[in-house]
């Protein structure tokens, strides 16, 4: 794929992966400045176009993947992101509990309590958003 498709691919799982609304937001806020936009640009390409993309494993793994990734680094800004993607993509909140405490035995109890932590707060914030405002 050249660098337009790349882009396009890209945005287009990207896209998949956060929901229309998170990926629209995303995009008029934390990537809205101008040296974030850049930085969005090639995320979208490089990484979800390049890597989101390739066969071999579905989106649902791979969130999975990056998930684990995120709280074995300690990564809690990312954290939320990819549980809210690993939601959308058919894990369920006890499913990731599951994968959290699992991994209290390799990468420690303090990454896993934040992790868990953080995944309070994006269970909450789902629970909230599939829930329709009362008119």
């Amino acid at each position: 794929m050249n660098d337009s498709e790349l882009q396009s691919k890209g945005a287009e799982v990207r896209r998949q992966l956060l929901g229309d609304a998170r990926f629209e937001r995303s995009n008029a806020t934390t990537y809205g400045h101008p040296m974030m936009r850049q930085f969005i640009e090639t995320a979208t390409a490089s990484i979800f176009g390049a890597l989101w993309a390739r066969p071999g494993l579905d989106l649902k793994t791979r969130t999975l993947v990056v998930l684990v990734s995120d709280a074995a680094t300690g990564r809690v800004e990312e954290l939320p992101i990819h549980l809210h993607m690993a939601l959308r993509q058919g894990w369920t909140q006890e499913e990731l509990t599951e994968v959290l405490l699992q991994l209290m035995g390799y990468i420690g109890a303090p990454l896993v309590r934040e992790a868990m932590l953080t995944a309070i707060e994006v269970f909450k914030e789902a629970e909230k958003e599939k829930t329709p405002a009362a008119s």
